[in-house]
């Protein structure tokens, strides 16, 4: 089975990364070494920011 093609920019990921302080995981492991925890976290973060910007 293939895998979905993420929604989000690779540049946008590796903003949340470094602001949620993964991003050395990311650069020595990749993506798929993040905890479950990281990746959640992520993407409530990314849901954040989107939410802030339909308010503007």
């Amino acid at each position: 089975m293939s895998r979905r093609r993420g929604i989000m920019s690779s540049k946008l990921k590796e903003e949340l990364a470094k602001e949620l302080g993964f991003y050395d995981t990311v650069q020595a492991e990749g993506w798929g070494a993040i905890r479950a925890k990281d990746a959640g976290n992520m993407v409530k973060r990314a849901v954040e920011l989107a939410q802030q910007q339909l308010k503007q």
